[in-house]
């Protein structure tokens, strides 16, 4: 583990000693998932990232590269109840948050909670349910909330929501609509293993054909440990000019020639609130301008949409990104 720097405020000693207790309880996760994890440390990274900001996770990549086995190997290293929901195009909304039924022994209605109450929630294949069931997750993960027939149940803590998509498969396929996309603090596009990783991968998994070495995977982390690190990351310090700093960087999306569609305020809360995460993983408990560039292409790439001149000439949002930060001067 990396040596923890702390700023130079009035309370070092606890600052350093909470910052020591976060490093070592999220050390603990990376270690049970790279039980079975070959590499792919940087999405892992993101995802604690997120975790700690208490955002929601959308996992983008093509079949095979261990999109849902990520997401289960975090689920099971934290002591919460976990669930999985296989998005289908006959999935109904009701099947998601749940329904109302008659009693008749009471004669009474009464709800009956959907895989949606959890804590930890793998939906799988996001984009094959049409857009009615993806709008059933709308106040959920925004407001950690469910209405039905005039009641609010609210959820228990944490709530976290990853989900799966694949981009190169179109047919029984329904793009999330933008409004859903926002929600999703990142969107992680996941790239297949190096050459070097994936002879380590054949190497771990050549006497386990059933991936047993899953179940040695253990719970390190309760809700209280979560709750307590979330509440670290929020004392992390971020100086004037790096608010700045990102405002600037979100302002510049939506008075840019190559997009169509810009970020909203909510980018601007997502990059501060990861930003401070990512500090406290690298043992700071202040932000540099390095946290903010490493988190705002995931924070920003499925909320801008290009421009139709610039998708023509097959620029993605990741390149106009980058162009943006490159644009802007780093504060010192």
């Amino acid at each position: 583990m990396e040596q923890i720097t702390s700023y130079q405020g009035e309370n070092i000693d606890k600052n350093i000693e909470e910052l020591q207790y976060l490093r070592e309880t999220t050390f603990k996760i990376k270690k049970e998932v790279a039980k079975v994890l070959v590499g792919q440390q940087e999405y892992v990274d993101l995802i604690l990232a997120a975790l700690l900001s208490g955002g929601h996770i959308l996992l983008e990549g093509v079949p095979g590269i261990a999109k849902t086995l990520l997401a289960k190997l975090l689920a099971r290293t934290i002591e919460v109840d976990f669930s999985r929901i296989q998005f289908t195009p006959d999935l109904m909304p009701t099947d998601v948050i749940g329904t109302t039924i008659f009693n008749l022994k009471d004669a009474n209605f009464n709800f009956r909670k959907g895989p949606i109450f959890s804590n930890f929630i793998l939906i799988d294949e996001i984009n094959r349910s049409p857009a009615k069931t993806q709008a059933s997750l709308f106040e959920v993960m925004e407001e950690r909330q469910v209405s039905v027939d005039g009641t609010t149940y609210q959820m228990s803590f944490p709530f976290m929501v990853i989900a799966t998509q694949n981009p190169i498969e179109q047919e029984g396929t329904y793009r999330l609509p933008e409004a859903q996309l926002d929600r999703f603090l990142f969107r992680i596009k996941m790239d297949y293993p190096n050459f070097e990783n994936e002879k380590l991968i054949l190497r771990k998994f050549e006497q386990d054909f059933s991936n047993r070495q899953v179940l040695d995977v253990k719970g390190v982390m309760k809700a209280e440990d979560l709750k307590k690190c979330q509440e670290i990351v929020e004392t992390i310090y971020i100086k004037e000019e790096l608010l700045d700093y990102i405002a600037k960087i979100v302002f510049n999306t939506r008075n840019n020639g190559d997009l169509y569609l810009g970020a909203s305020p909510r980018a601007s809360l997502a990059i501060l609130k990861s930003a401070k995460a990512m500090a406290a993983l690298n043992g700071r408990n202040f932000v540099i301008p390095d946290d903010i560039r490493w988190v705002t292409p995931s924070v920003l790439n499925h909320r801008i949409i290009a421009s139709p001149e610039k998708e023509m000439e097959g620029v993605t949002t990741e390149d106009i990104i980058n162009n943006i930060i490159k644009g802007i001067e780093v504060p010192r």
